[in-house]
């Protein structure tokens, strides 16, 4: 029975030698294990891993990269996905084997900030696919190589060292760079290099690129700077004009940064400085030829020789040519003559002037135009504070607003001219040092101040011209000698009730008296009251007081009284001079009288004052208030003389 049993096992037997042949091995799905090839055929490797069935993996999931396809008998490490599929077949994986086996040596390199093998297998946008030995890896575009590569064929399937910059397993991202790997080597290289140069030494290098502001020129595994200023003493528009690439050039080694490990190099400090001995060579005050080689705002370069240059300012170009542009006076290779006028060897500048080597029209100037001659030009501008006009090709003078009319404001009488028109004035001042010209306008003809014949305490008739609440303005004169003046409020009478403005009205005649005339300010002060005072004190003076309550028209009538009967009465002796009328006062009398009466027919009452106007009345029997104003009683003298 035993035999039996052994002999035919049975289904439960069967299970169990099943599971002893399992035990001791981890076969648990999802882990890497180990299987030997049994065949390989149609494209597909079989693979025994010890399950009920054997399992099949893609023969190209063994030929990557730095691998052979396997031969029957050989061992290999698969990955389990799944014991046994609906086919009852087991789901292996070599490349997943791969992969697990690459993230673990991944994680540790990783970990050490090691580099890793791999080779770049794709493109993709952005950059590239790396295998690194089963596992996926991105590589971007810009960690390719320290500088943009342009073709990437050569570095393709090609084992190489890279660096894991990151790591994701659960996503499965990884991110490599070439370009980390290759400078960490540079900078081992470059420590070394730098450690054998030394500043001050001349080396010959290749130049290997050429920028705007200079070249870069290796030294034989390091690059250093050859700046556009240090390539030669003289000026340089642009390195290539000195330098191109792959010449072979001599340079000195002017600076070495440790710490960047920057490389200045030179290539003017192996020639002799034309800066030596530059002062004995241009003396201040000698002249030159030179050569303008390059034009700012500010002024022109002018080459004296190779690698010495001195700059022009604008303001020495020229003696007239004012705030504009050198461009407008040289140009760029022309040849110009400069004077020397200051050298400083140590800035290693040289101040130059072109307009010391010709005359100077300034000095000329006051000989052909002196002080107080009359030049015609045109206007070349107008500004807010004047006219410029053209004295001749070179020289312009100013007029002033203040030097354009004597009596209108400036900013009324420069209304009047315009750019171009070609005008006339007289030369007021020259300053050759200060290049300036002053002229006028209004100088031309005289001061109407002068020519009016006004004089301080001379009374006149003026004409109201414009009523203020500050006081009157009036005008006195004839033609062109006529001036304004104005009477200020107080002092339009010498009652306060009758400081009225109102009391006048534009064109009305007014006797008054000059109180001031101030030329710097153009100003004529007069006034009523003044007036009215005076002739009351002269009238009291010469024929009685006021203190005895006689008013200024009892006064005068008096006088006329007793001029009368001064002509009807034969003369007395001269010590009763008060009875017979005699003397200054009869005189004054007649004098008043006389100018008054002078013409029945067609009397002046606008230039009489008021003690004529109240002689006038008083003979002709006219009636009027002789305490009221001077325009008062003018207007009721005129009315009585009509009537």
């Amino acid at each position: 029975m035993t035999n039996t049993d052994t002999a035919s096992p049975s289904r439960d037997d069967f299970a169990q030698m099943l599971e002893a042949s399992f035990a001791g091995r981890d076969l648990a799905e999802g882990s890497v294990i180990k299987g030997r090839v049994t065949a390989v055929e149609n494209d597909f490797v079989t693979v025994d891993v010890g399950l009920k069935t054997e399992g099949r993996i893609s023969l190209r999931e063994f030929t990557g990269p730095g691998s052979t396809a396997p031969k029957a008998g050989d061992e290999v490490e698969v990955y389990l996905e799944r014991i046994e599929n609906a086919l009852g077949e087991a789901v292996i994986s070599r490349d997943k084997a791969r992969r697990e086996e690459s993230w673990d040596k991944l994680e540790k390199a990783f970990e050490a900030k090691e580099p890793v093998n791999g080779a770049i297998v794709g493109r993709v946008k952005g950059g590239f696919t790396v295998d690194l030995g089963g596992a996926s890896a991105f590589l971007p575009g810009s960690q390719v190589d320290i500088r943009p590569v342009r073709d990437v064929a050569p570095l393709m399937n090609m084992e190489q060292p890279f660096a894991v910059l990151k790591m994701d397993r659960p996503r499965g991202n990884i991110v490599v760079s070439r370009r980390a790997v290759l400078e960490e080597s540079r900078a081992e290289q470059r420590a070394e290099l730098v450690g054998q140069l030394a500043e001050g030494e001349a080396r010959e290098g290749i130049v290997k690129n050429i920028t705007d502001y200079g070249a870069f020129v290796d030294l034989g595994g390091i690059d250093g700077l050859l700046h556009v200023t240090d390539m030669s003493w003289s000026r340089v528009g642009h390195p290539s004009e000195v330098v191109e690439v792959g010449q072979t050039v001599n340079v000195q080694i002017i600076k070495i940064n440790p710490e960047t490990q920057r490389i200045s190099l030179g290539m003017k400090q192996l020639m002799s400085d034309p800066w030596e001995g530059v002062a004995a060579k241009y003396p201040v005050g000698a002249t030159f030829k030179g050569r303008v080689t390059n034009i700012a705002e500010y002024g022109a370069f002018v080459e004296l020789e190779p690698g010495v240059e001195g700059l022009v300012h604008v303001s020495e170009m020229s003696w007239t040519k004012k705030n504009i542009h050198p461009g407008k006076i040289v140009s760029t290779s022309e040849e110009v003559e400069v004077m020397v006028l200051d050298v400083d060897p140590d800035k290693r500048r040289i101040s130059l002037g072109i307009k010391q080597t010709q005359g100077n029209p300034w000095e000329t100037l006051a000989d052909n135009y002196p002080v107080g001659s009359v030049i015609k030009g045109e206007i070349k501008n107008i500004t807010e504070f004047g006219l410029f006009v053209g004295i001749d090709d070179e020289i312009d003078g100013m007029v002033h607003l203040s030097d354009l009319d004597w009596n209108r404001s400036g900013d009324d009488a420069v209304k009047d001219y315009n750019k171009g028109d070609v005008i006339e004035a007289k030369v007021l001042d020259i300053d050759a040092e200060k290049e300036r010209v002053s002229l006028g306008v209004k100088q031309l003809d005289g001061d109407p101040m002068d020519s009016s014949g006004a004089r301080r305490g001379e009374t006149v008739t003026a004409t109201v011209t414009e009523i203020t609440t500050g006081g009157i303005e009036v005008s006195f004169g004839e033609g062109d000698a006529q001036m304004k003046a104005f009477i200020r409020k107080s002092d339009l009478a010498r009652d306060r009730g009758d400081q009225r403005p109102e009391r006048f009205a534009v064109g009305d005649k007014v006797d008054a008296r000059i109180t001031n005339i101030d030329k710097a300010a153009r100003r004529v002060s007069m006034s009523i009251k003044a007036l009215e005072i005076a002739e009351e004190k002269e009238a009291v003076e010469q024929y009685g007081s006021s203190d005895a309550g006689a008013s200024l028209g009892d006064i005068l009538g008096a006088a006329l009284k007793e001029r009368g009967e001064a002509k009807t009465e034969p003369k007395k002796s001269d010590k009763s001079a008060t009875a017979t009328g005699s003397g200054e006062a009869e005189k004054m009398v007649d004098k008043k009288v006389e100018k008054a009466a002078a013409s029945d027919d067609a009397p002046d009452f606008d230039k009489m004052t008021k003690a004529d106007l109240v002689a006038y009345a008083e003979e002709h029997g006219i009636e009027i208030v002789k305490s009221a104003k001077v325009a008062e009683v003018r207007d009721a003298v005129k009315a009585g003389a009509k009537g």
